[in-house]
């Protein structure tokens, strides 16, 4: 049975530093019992740590408690279309850096599960989480996570993931369900390593193309005072069902995902053990060369439909012509579907044997692609494909010194042939620790050279603009430098980036496609701050500036910025952890980008009105931990209480043309851990 536990994620041991963030403390010798549980003595404690894939670090649990965007997973500088699970995007110029072939649609990214943040556990007994989150409207999140050691030598672990959210408004009811499974086997003389993730996501958002219009927020005392009743451009009109059993999405994307990835690794090297008395000893192992495989085989499957058609709307944005305007019989329906199968092959080389955070990378790839996709929208049967292959090969070069002062960091790759071929992505990073009274200084470069996004080629489904000639879009070009101070006693992060890019692809309305041929930069500064007040009482603050030089098709808030000021402490009870007080969010009025329903794309209008905030968003919240209990309770969007209206919470604000956020939304979590 699992029992309540306190979450004990302790410093790092000796043994497992020495073992380089491998399995060596739970592989024992010929006692063949457990030495961490020996050295604890208590029965209901764990020893719990896990690793990425791409880093052989082992790292323990977050414990900050005041952070409730941490939880749901998205980022407090990101914006949606009015609802949990809605199309997002981030308010910080954050361009596409990745080399090679890419859908384009990374809209839903935020509610995505991947291989890159799947976590490898090494735990002494087996651990569970379960997170459930109530708000208002029906809003749920779920997530249930468990994992545990079927042996010394091999750990597994599942997440499920389910945010279902009906929404305030019409049709952007929201339905996400993911999963990821992982499994961690090492063999017992350390020489080999078997790493599998299996990660599906089954994205689906209502689309509702914005209200009808602004004026119907206004209209005080009406029905309107409940946002269900606001007409909307697309999409019957109907509230939406509360039922997160039976969603049913009729105008609005299903998105689906899945990767199946199996790495396996061997080393020759150097044995050696550590005797912790006379019965027990634990083998070591020190690779200087290894040999890595990784196989990967991954499935898109992009969906839009609109079983309702309105004939006017998709004429005048898309230039679509349906046969009726009765939209009660009108459908429209796109689809696309792409597989990706990418064998990888790889060799390490350790210069310090007992240094496996320091090796020298190199490897090639061959990918193969297979897309499906229909000729017209109007004909769900007409479909051809495509066929295409990447061979690139890449190397990387990492070097965190034993005494955590150095953390080094280069790679790269270059595609040599094929569909994306001259596509290439180069990054270096130095960060040293000056001192533990100055802090970390960090500073580096990255350039990437990359094929426009699939979504831009003539052949996609999602591609419409057929009323102007084809572009013949050359490779994006972007170039960033960045430098980043942190001094952990101060509690201060201040982060510089400087942008240029050329051949910036992006979309100039509902369906164009355009690429600006001038060079413009970016420049980005942020910082993060906690002041402490006194007793306990602290100011938090984030606050990033950020401005474009030159003429590129980029809209940014100047002054983007959140804080928190209230209580972090105890209260004067042991087991107890809490933090409440206010939270605020702004971001200075610009021209933002308007979105596209169809295509699932934020686009670039210099004509649309500027977006203000009337008022900052502003939170109530209360957080805290009982060992390993911890609640959420949240009262967000008070400002939009409208005083004159009675009381009412009718004062939204509107980060995108058309879609406002709701009005006061109740949110209650329980986040809880168990070990067996």
């Amino acid at each position: 049975m699992l029992t309540c536990f306190v979450t004990s994620t302790k410093a790092q041991s000796g043994v497992f530093q020495q073992a380089q963030g491998r399995f060596s403390g739970m592989s024992m010798g010929s006692g063949g019992s457990d030495s961490i549980g020996h050295r604890t003595g208590l029965e209901d404690s764990i020893t719990i740590f896990f690793r990425y894939l791409d880093t052989s670090r082992m790292r323990g649990f977050d414990s900050t408690l005041y952070d409730f965007a941490k939880k749901v997973g998205l980022p407090w500088y990101h914006v949606t279309l009015g609802n949990l699970g809605n199309a997002s995007r981030s308010l910080l110029f954050e361009p596409q850096m990745k080399s090679g072939w890419d859908y384009g649609f990374h809209s839903l990214d935020d509610y995505n599960l991947t291989v890159e943040d799947a976590r490898f556990y090494n735990t002494t007994r087996p651990y569970a989480e379960l997170n459930y989150l109530l708000g208002s409207k029906s809003e749920q999140f779920i997530r249930l996570m468990h994992t545990q050691n079927l042996k010394p030598n091999w750990n597994m672990s599942f997440e499920y993931r389910l945010i279902n959210s009906p929404g305030f408004y019409q049709n952007q009811n929201t339905n996400h369900n993911n999963y990821r499974f992982t499994s961690w086997y090492q063999s017992k003389n350390k020489r080999y390593n078997n790493f599998i993730v299996i990660v599906g996501n089954k994205l689906q958002s209502g689309e509702n193309g914005g209200i009808v219009s602004d004026s119907f927020l206004n209209k005080a005392g009406g029905s309107f005072d409940d946002r269900s009743n606001i007409p909307t451009n697309l999409g019957l009109d109907n509230p939406g069902s509360r039922n997160f059993f039976s969603t049913t999405i009729a105008t609005g994307r299903l998105y689906t995902n899945a990767t199946y990835m199996m790495r396996q690794q061997y080393d020759i090297g150097q044995k050696d053990s550590l005797v912790v008395n006379d019965t027990t000893v634990i083998p070591l192992f020190y690779p200087r060369l290894r040999l890595e495989h990784t196989i990967a085989y991954s499935t898109y499957h992009n969906r839009y439909q609109d079983t309702h058609a309105d004939s006017a709307y998709y004429d005048s944005n898309y230039f679509l012509k349906l046969s009726s305007s009765d939209s009660t019989t009108e459908q429209i329906y796109a689809k696309e579907y792409w597989k990706d199968l990418t064998n990888d092959f790889s060799f390490y080389t350790f210069p310090d044997a007992k240094n496996a955070q320091q090796y020298l990378k190199l490897g090639a790839s061959l990918q193969t692609l297979k897309g499906e996709m229909m000729d017209s929208i109007y004909t769900k049967d007409s479909v051809f494909s495509r066929s295409y292959f990447n061979t690139f090969v890449h190397g990387e070069y990492r070097n965190l010194s034993r005494n955590k002062k150095w953390d080094i960091l280069a790679y790269g790759n270059f595609y040599v042939a094929g569909n994306n071929a001259g596509d290439y992505n180069a990054y270096v990073s130095l960060r040293r620790l000056i001192s533990k009274q100055i802090g970390y200084l960090q500073v580096g470069f990255q350039n990437t050279n990359r094929t426009p996004s699939w979504m831009f080629n003539p052949l996609s489904t999602f591609y419409l603009d057929t009323t102007a000639t084809q572009l013949d879009l050359k490779k994006e070009n972007t170039t960033l430098l960045f430098g980043e101070f942190e001094q952990p006693k101060l509690k201060l992060k201040l982060t510089g980036k400087y942008f240029l890019v050329t051949n910036y692809t992006y979309y100039s309305g509902y369906m164009q496609v355009a690429q600006a041929s001038s060079l413009f930069n970016v420049l980005q500064v942020s910082g993060e701050k906690i002041f402490p007040i006194g007793g306990g009482w602290n100011w938090k603050t984030w606050v990033t500036l950020q401005q474009r030089l030159g003429d590129g098709p980029v809209n940014l808030p100047l002054f983007t910025t959140r804080n928190q000021v209230g209580y972090d402490g105890s209260l004067g009870f042991k087991n107890l952890r809490i933090s409440f007080g206010g939270e605020l969010r702004y971001f200075s009025p610009y021209k933002a980008p308007e979105y596209s329903p169809l295509l699932g794309q934020y686009f670039y209008n210099e004509n649309v009105s500027t977006i203000r905030l009337e008022r900052p968003d502003i939170a109530a919240y209360m957080h805290f931990r009982i060992k390993s209990f911890n609640a959420y309770l949240r009262a967000e969007n008070l400002n939009t209480i409208n005083i004159a209206n009675g009381g009412g919470f009718t004062l939204n604000n509107m980060p995108t043309t058309g879609y406002p956020y709701p009005g006061l939304q109740i949110r209650v979590g329980i986040f809880w851990s168990f070990v067996n």
